[in-house]
């Protein structure tokens, strides 16, 4: 008999409801919402780590098997995150850098050559409210992929939404919440993010774009 696929796995447990609950409990804490603690000491098993990655210990890994989760050659993540890739994959590419309380919660795909200052939130998750007859937590949540491309820096304090693109070499100011895609060579800030700055390549120059 072949073997069945992780994909396969997942379509089999939709059709049982009651059995998808039960491994997802034996899996996720129901409580702490993170991975019960003989799951995370396998994560050295199905963690992609590669060549000269650093995450260090402080750093909160809620990250399970049934979703990916890849950290690129020489890519680093700061004390005091969060990673997690329960309802979603978290891919980070090579030479970048999470930093110092940043939380990141899938599914989100980051770039090579990306710098995430201190106390970053990127999440796409949100909690699903529309009825208005039942609590919040007990309707679930829905996801839209966060996509941020190479050589990206984002500042302190910033809060990337769910669905969002941000396009390579782009600048998110501090203190920035984007809610809506940033083109590449291109600078934005505020509450909601508005662009400030274009660069543009006939003159070579970074050009000021008035509000």
């Amino acid at each position: 008999m072949a073997k069945m696929s992780t994909q396969q796995i997942k379509e089999k447990l939709k059709q049982y409801p009651a059995l998808k609950h039960l491994v997802f409990n034996f899996i996720m804490h129901p409580v702490k919402t993170r991975p019960q603690w003989w799951i995370r000491i396998f994560q050295f098993a199905y963690l992609k780590t590669k060549k000269g990655s650093v995450i260090y210990r402080s750093v909160r890994k809620d990250l399970v098997p049934f979703k990916r989760f890849i950290l690129g050659n020489h890519s680093v993540v700061e004390d005091f995150s969060c990673l997690n890739n329960a309802v979603g994959d978290l891919i980070i590419g090579n030479n970048s850098r999470i930093g110092l309380g940043n939380t990141i919660i899938g599914p989100v795909q980051i770039g090579s050559n990306v710098n995430l200052a201190q106390n970053v939130t990127i999440s796409g998750l949100n909690h699903n409210y529309l009825d208005v007859n039942r609590t919040i937590d007990s309707q679930g949540v829905s996801t839209l992929p966060i996509f941020i491309e190479d050589d990206v820096w984002v500042g302190a304090n910033s809060v990337i939404l769910a669905g969002i693109s941000i396009g390579k070499h782009s600048i998110i100011a501090a203190g920035s919440v984007v809610n809506r895609s940033v083109p590449p060579f291109t600078v934005v800030a505020g509450n909601p993010a508005k662009i400030i700055k274009q660069y543009d390549f006939d003159r070579q120059e970074w050009v000021r774009i008035k509000s």
